[in-house]
């Protein structure tokens, strides 16, 4: 593995609305299949939107247009994997944007890693979260004894080069969830690190964990790029500026 290859640019890009980060996300997924620029993980929070995914039901969408518009709530259908869920101000979205072909050929692999790399950012917190076998995401045992879930994960891939990524509740409003059936699982039950670990729970925090976990788990060495360092790359590709791609 080259030294380029085991760099991962990792940007903060704030409360940014959905559309403008998944415009972003498709102009840096160009410019990673060109080799213009390294690995890059954007991390993010969302205004109210309930996005769905390709295997998505509209049954699973349990509001209707009024009433989102009421709460201040976008929909958005996307080409991510995965069915119906919710993003929102207090949740922690990821999108790393990797060539797994210099990582590894493995989609199902990379799911994994992303659930591991949730799996031990919670630990960080004195929390024990675990995978439920046949449901992708990270979860924990509730009160009840019924699992309930953390993260949740939907992904796509082009020619290796990954888009969209993981969405991990830190400090959520999680009566948004009533809105939807959460990735199309019945009576699902969705939680938040503030909730597990009893105090509040800045998203920095967490994103300071993710962001080493993800490191970590991908053996990839994290740099920090700000926003308009990024967008100063995507206007000027590498080969015509004839410099290197920062190691």
């Amino acid at each position: 593995m080259t030294q380029e290859s085991k760099t991962c640019w990792v940007v903060d890009l704030g409360l940014t609305p959905y559309a403008e980060g998944l415009s972003l996300q498709r102009r840096v997924v160009v410019a990673r299949k060109a080799g213009e620029i390294p690995d890059v993980l954007l991390l993010c929070q969302h205004p109210h939107v309930i996005t769905m995914g390709r295997s998505g039901k509209r049954e699973h969408l349990l509001s209707s247009e009024p009433l989102l518009r009421q709460m201040g709530v976008t929909f958005c259908e996307t080409d991510r994997g995965g069915d119906v869920t919710y993003h929102g101000p207090g949740q922690l979205v990821g999108y790393p944007i990797l060539n797994l072909a210099a990582i590894r050929r493995d989609v199902v692999w990379y799911v994994r890693q992303l659930e591991e790399m949730m799996i031990l950012a919670t630990s960080d917190f004195g929390i024990a979260a675990r995978r439920v076998p046949g449901k992708t995401g990270v979860w924990v045992d509730g009160s009840s004894g019924a699992a309930e879930k953390l993260a949740a994960i939907g992904v796509h891939l082009s020619r290796w080069v990954t888009s969209h990524g993981f969405a991990y509740n830190v400090s959520t409003e999680l009566r948004y969830f009533d809105l939807i059936v959460p990735c199309g699982i019945p009576d699902c039950r969705a939680v938040s690190l503030e909730q597990l670990v009893g105090r509040a729970v800045e998203v920095r925090e967490a994103a300071a964990r993710i962001a080493a976990r993800f490191e970590q788990v991908f053996g990839l060495r994290g740099v920090a790029v700000t926003r308009e360092e990024l967008e100063e790359r995507l206007r000027k590709p590498t080969v015509e500026r004839g410099i290197a791609v920062p190691a």
